[in-house]
């Protein structure tokens, strides 16, 4: 760099003689910064980046080298295996180039930049405000919402770091959201003042992370007394027309007039002014067209054949991957550009257009290696910034146009600094397809008036594929038996699929690894006279210890988890249970919970959309998951990874994959209403004490990456429903019970209820015993044998000895399927289900233990 691009005058010359600014620091800060003016009630001095490619043109390669260099500095520090894992930001709208050309650097690490551009259907990952900008927020828009919720060290790039408060409230924020244990701060230029230098270290303590900043230099800004006041006087005379009657006394009589175009309104502006070295020669600016309206039909329009899918910049993020695609066709779209391009052309100089710098950077630095003509490279802004013709003021001249990229805050003025009168024989414009709207011809007519030659090049927008709408949950009476306020099922009906096969061949798939559980049903269990009776008679005998159970489980979510939780069953034994949760919580509190029931599958976790769906409606902290017991806990265990894995794809925190349940035989959780292996009369059946809903189903081809899990509803067995009358029979118990709950819930609150999983190393150790080796085969308490009678082939029944009424269902249902029972002492759970391992259809053991067949 050669500071004296204008004979021998450096670019800040100008406002540092009328304003005594001095900059102060590494010798080279000459050579990147210039100064100007604008309104700001803050600041009235503008640091004019010499070598970012915003305000004032520059070579590319110098505008890229610049950026690569710090990545190469930054890949230094990390190491390799830190910068394997490393994520880059950079900020709207000046630094999304710097932002990528130091991810570039790095060579390995994907790249976000924050955005002024909301993109419908899009979600925000998060966002932050500007407070001392005149732009409006930014926002991350990363389409994997996984970019920002790793682990590894996050690199935050800004052209400038003056104070430091823009880039460490991020990392504030970020750090709420996804701590991690470094960040790095990248910045062409850090010029913070004595009192903001100790700062860094000091937040680095504060969020217990490491903290670094790279500079490609360092310095201070030295201002004298008055100088914001004089400032603010210069730009009212020049916003005057350097009326005599209004100018400031001093040296401001003295000032030569701004360039006759640029009346400035210029607001509070964050960005550091981006100024590569004003051009050494200049031109006449040249007459505008006598029909500007036209130039856009006598623009030069080139394909540049951009490659299908390949993000336009790193709006949504752009990965190593999208680099290499970039890197293969750079050359042929050049070629296109320089085949417009006239062939006297000298000077030529591409325009890219506010936060799309990078891809126009790109273009520019390939067209610079194949043409023979000088190749200069800036973009159009938002930031206001005064223009005065002097060679040592670093904005000498202006032009104004309207936006043309339907902004969300409405229309207004954008401006292209550097441009009129530099003498440019071609001038090529790069925006993106979003911003080729009728409008754009008010730049196209600025840049005809001061080029014989406009070329167009439009960049196709980047939109992420939106997944459709996820859609409202499922209510009684169209989907269940169930009023539509007790529970709305985030499921899809399939019920006019046929998912049932006999449950023997079921189950032979199953364990011949043909086919998981979940892509069928079992044949819907019809219960026999005398298996409904005893159904009608465990529910007379146990409504009341139910009752006492759902009081005091509700009771501890409410005092520990949420005053207002959202309840969510897991489909479908949790269902029931979840109901009357909330029927208690409006008997006793007067409270209108919300209820849903989702799918959640061994094996392959609960359904994402369904999260999603209550992320998007509720606070994800007030969501308590809700199931009706625990066995062995791989429920538990399954949601646990589940929530992990959800938080690592989405980026969405929050869920407590906590469980709440009736009953806790297998000491899996902490807020349960007894530990008792006690009979659940809802156990007994299947949907017909459900809502008349299958279990829920997983199948690749009926459940889409967009859809919700899906089940069944077997209206056709109506006849035979008790769902209502089961969760009647419980609530009509609550006013029994109430004092009873109220001593219950006080006493399991003082308790220590640490999970001891005993259930689990029970299970394991029945497992080894009768030869099975697989735990997902031994299904433990009163409730999951009963689902194994009712679903699967079961191989034998352990039932505790002097167990008594709570085992006559399960007696009976042995019975009737030839399924011996064998008691057992000290057995810790009522009984226990065992599954053959090497199940086939003719499957035994004649010793009562497994054998291979």
């Amino acid at each position: 760099m050669n500071k004296a691009v204008n004979n021998g005058v450096w670019s800040g010359s100008w406002v540092a003689e009328r304003l005594g600014v001095e900059l102060l620091g590494d010798p080279e800060l000459t050579d990147l910064l210039g100064l100007a003016l604008r309104r700001n009630p803050k600041r009235a001095h503008l640091l004019v980046s010499n070598v970012l490619g915003k305000h004032v043109p520059q070579s590319p390669s110098i505008v890229y080298g610049y950026g690569v260099t710090l990545g190469h500095r930054v890949r230094d520090l990390l190491g390799p295996e830190e910068s394997g894992r490393a994520v880059v930001l950079g900020y709207a709208e000046t630094a999304t180039g710097l932002g990528h050309a130091v991810a570039d650097g790095i060579a390995v690490a994907p790249y976000l930049h924050s955005t002024r551009r909301p993109v419908p259907g899009v979600a925000t990952a998060g966002g932050f405000e500007e407070s001392h900008s005149h732009a409006t927020s930014h926002l991350l828009l990363p389409e994997d919402p996984e970019l920002l919720a790793g682990d590894g060290p996050l690199v935050l790039v800004d052209d400038e770091f003056s104070t430091g408060n823009t880039v460490l409230n991020t990392i504030r924020d970020l750090h709420g959201r996804y701590p991690r244990d470094r960040y790095v701060v990248v910045a062409l230029v850090d010029m913070r003042s004595p009192a903001d230098a100790g700062r860094l270290d000091e937040f680095a303590r504060e969020i217990g992370a490491r903290v670094d900043l790279v500079a490609a230099a360092s310095g201070t800004v030295r201002l004298p007394a008055g100088v914001l006041e004089k400032g603010q006087e210069l730009v009212a005379w020049y916003e005057t027309g350097g009326d005599s009657s209004a100018a400031p006394s001093g040296p401001a009589a003295q000032f030569p007039a701004p360039l006759k175009d640029e009346g400035i309104d210029v607001d509070p502006s964050f960005e550091v002014a981006p100024n590569p070295n004003p051009p050494a020669a200049r031109g006449t600016a040249r007459p505008a067209p006598a029909d500007p309206h036209s130039t856009h039909n006598r623009t030069t329009r080139v394909d540049l054949r951009w490659p299908r899918n390949l993000p336009d910049g790193g709006r949504h993020g752009f990965t190593p991957a999208h680099r290499i695609r970039l890197e293969q066709a750079l050359p042929a779209m050049a070629a296109r550009l320089a085949e417009a391009l006239p062939e006297d052309a000298h000077r030529v100089h591409i325009l890219g257009f506010e936060e799309l710098m990078y891809a126009p950077l790109r273009l520019a630095r390939e067209l610079e290696q194949i043409v023979d003509a000088d190749v200069t490279y800036s973009t159009t802004t938002r930031s206001p910034v005064l223009a005065v013709d002097d060679p040592g003021y670093a904005i000498r001249t202006r032009l104004t146009f309207p936006a043309h990229d339907t902004p969300a805050d409405g229309p207004g003025d954008r401006y292209a600094y550097n441009i009129a009168g530099a003498g440019f024989d071609a001038v090529v414009a790069v925006v993106d397809s979003r911003g080729d709207t009728p409008e754009l011809h008010g730049l196209l007519a600025e840049l005809a008036a001061h080029t014989p030659h406009v070329v167009l090049a439009v960049v196709p927008s980047y939109v992420p594929e939106r997944p459709p709408m996820l859609p409202e949950p499922l209510r009684g009476p169209a989907f269940s038996s169930y009023a539509p306020e007790e529970v709305g099922w985030l499921l899809q009906d399939l019920s006019d699929v046929t998912l049932e096969a006999p449950t023997e061949e079921r189950e032979e798939a199953i364990q011949s690894g043909g086919a998981h559980y979940a892509e069928s049903l079992p044949v819907e269990y019809q219960p026999s006279e005398q298996y409904q009776e005893l159904f009608h008679t465990a529910l007379d005998e146990a409504a009341g210890r139910l009752a006492l159970a759902v009081g005091a489980v509700t009771e501890l979510v409410l005092a520990e988890r949420s005053p207002h939780p959202v309840l969510v069953s897991l489909a479908r034994a949790g269902t029931p249970v979840g109901v009357l949760m909330r029927r208690w919580a409006q008997y006793r509190h007067g409270l209108d919970l919300p209820h849903y029931a989702v799918s959640i599958v061994r094996g392959r976790g609960i359904d994402a959309n369904a999260l999603r769906y209550l992320a998007a409606h509720h606070d994800p902290a007030d969501v308590v998951f809700v199931d009706g017991w625990t066995g062995k806990g791989a429920i538990t265990r399954e949601l646990a990874d589940a929530i992990r894995e959800f938080e690592e794809s989405d980026g969405i925190t929050g869920f407590d994959p906590e469980i709440a349940v009736l009953a806790d035989p297998g000491s899996c959780v902490k807020t349960y209403g007894t530990r008792e292996d006690f009979l659940i009369p809802s156990a007994c059946l299947n949907s017909t004490v459900s809502g008349l809903i299958s279990r829920t189903v997983l199948r690749s081809d009926l459940v889409g990456p967009h859809d919700f899990h899906g089940a069944k509803f077997y209206r056709e067995l109506a006849g035979a429903d008790v769902s209502v009358e089961f969760l009647d029979a419980v609530a009509a118990r609550f006013p029994d019970v109430t004092d009873a709950v109220a001593t219950l819930a006080k006493e399991l609150l003082a308790a220590d209820r640490t999970p001891t999983w005993e259930g689990w190393a029970a299970v394991e150790r029945i497992s080894e015993e009768y030869g099975i080796h697989d735990v997902n085969l031994v299904k433990p308490g009163v409730g999951e044998t009963t689902r194994v009678l009712l679903r699967r082939v079961p191989w034998k029944i352990l039932a505790r000895a002097g167990a008594g009424a709570d085992l006559d269902h399960v007696r009976l249902l042995a019975e009737q399927r030839g399924v011996p029972v064998e008691e057992v002492a000290e057995l810790p759970y009522t009984c226990v289900g065992l599954i053959h391992p090497k199940y086939t259809r003719g499957a035994t053991g004649a010793d009562g233990r497994a054998v291979a067949v």
